[in-house]
């Protein structure tokens, strides 16, 4: 029987949510191997794992800025020492959960747990295959510590693949699979079956809107947009997921009633049914994280990015403009005048929804896991 851990870390949910994919998979398709699913932050070091989490939630809510610089500032210089430093003093006491679990494979979804494990590698204090998955669509300094006693990157796109390359890292062990996604991306599903089940209009454009956000960051021009889209585009029904928001939930409500658009609008707290409710969408609205990009590009549906937290969701933003995938609606622009251009005009979305089958990565949890198994 094979062992297998895979580490992740709390800051955002993509990381978990990238492990969790890659759990399930092996799971379900590996019965010689046995995977566990560990929080390696929260194990090394609980107090500092709750004090930084909730740091990071805080400081992305209410001081994005501030949060940009940190990113920046962590990729070199004192910064970037202070953390690899810090990662190799926690990597002794992970050693002691390693020794017990005997793991032929550690697969890491956070830059702090290859960091770890890289430097147990050097110190010839481990020998198990070590494999970290990137989970943004763009490199950051952090994840490449160690790289020599990494034997496998799996990154998003070809570009980030090339620039690992410029980093000396042997292309042999980079694979350029995509970020890892539910299986339940693969499915087919029955359009109108879905679209009967939300009392949705097959005749209607479907918009997507994730408007909760993990910190409720940007809230008022979340609700502006929604606003206008209400207000101005007849055209369209929406979707609109408020997560655990629930003053945006109300919001939402309120303007719906407002409106009187109560039929085309569906507003949900929560739902499990992601992909099949971006098998019946034309656009999602969304801040960039990795996980939702990577969902909708598999979806092949364009995104309309709003309120990236800086740093990586910029960049996870710049990327999606630059392939005319996405557009990035910023601070100052028209939300009117960036909607109409999309939804006024069927070749542009069009052109957009074909972009996106050149970045899909549909398989890309079952390609890592044949690589790796």
């Amino acid at each position: 029987m094979k062992k297998i851990l895979i580490f992740y870390a709390s800051y955002g949910g993509g990381h978990l949510n990238a492990a969790k994919s890659i759990k399930e998979y092996i799971d379900n398709n590996y019965k010689d191997c046995d995977s566990e699913l560990i929080d390696c932050m929260k194990y090394v070091n609980k107090p500092i794992e709750k004090i930084t989490t909730t740091a990071y939630k805080e400081m992305a809510k209410k001081l994005p800025w501030a949060w940009g610089k940190i990113y920046a500032d962590s990729k070199k210089g004192a910064l970037a020492h202070i953390s690899s430093r810090s990662n190799m003093i926690f990597a002794i006491k992970l050693l002691k959960l390693l020794r017990k679990k005997q793991p032929d494979l550690i697969i890491s979804t956070h830059a702090f747990g290859s960091q770890m494990c890289s430097y147990l590698k050097r110190k010839n204090k481990i020998t198990s295959k070590v494999a970290t998955i990137m989970t943004d669509f763009s490199p950051h300094e952090q994840w490449l510590v160690g790289h020599e006693y990494t034997d496998y990157f799996f990154v998003a796109h070809t570009e980030m693949k090339n620039y690992l390359i410029s980093k000396n890292i042997s292309k042999e062990k980079i694979f350029a699979t995509g970020i890892p996604i539910s299986p339940r991306f693969w499915k087919t599903y029955n359009t109108q079956e879905i679209l009967d089940e939300f009392n949705l209009n097959k005749n209607m454009k479907t918009i997507l809107f994730f408007g909760g956000g993990e910190y409720g960051l940007g809230k008022s021009r979340t609700i502006e947009i929604f606003d206008t889209l209400i207000n101005d585009f007849n055209n369209i029904q929406i979707i609109a997921i408020s997560g655990k928001n629930a003053k945006m939930k109300s919001n939402f409500e309120n303007i719906v009633r407002e409106h009187h658009k109560k039929n085309s609008v569906k507003i949900l707290e929560y739902t499990d049914k992601i992909p099949e409710l971006m098998s019946i969408s034309d656009l999602v609205i969304s801040k960039p994280g990795g996980l939702t990009t990577s969902e909708s590009l598999a979806s092949n549906i364009p995104m309309v990015v709003i309120n990236p937290i800086p740093g990586q969701e910029e960049e996870n933003a710049e990327f999606l403009e630059k392939n005319n995938v996405g557009i990035w609606l910023q601070k100052n622009d028209s939300i009117y005048e960036t909607f109409n251009n999309i939804l006024s005009n069927e070749n542009k979305l069009n052109e957009m929804k074909e972009n996106t089958k050149k970045l899909s990565k549909k398989y890309s949890t079952e390609e890592i896991c044949k690589i790796l198994i």
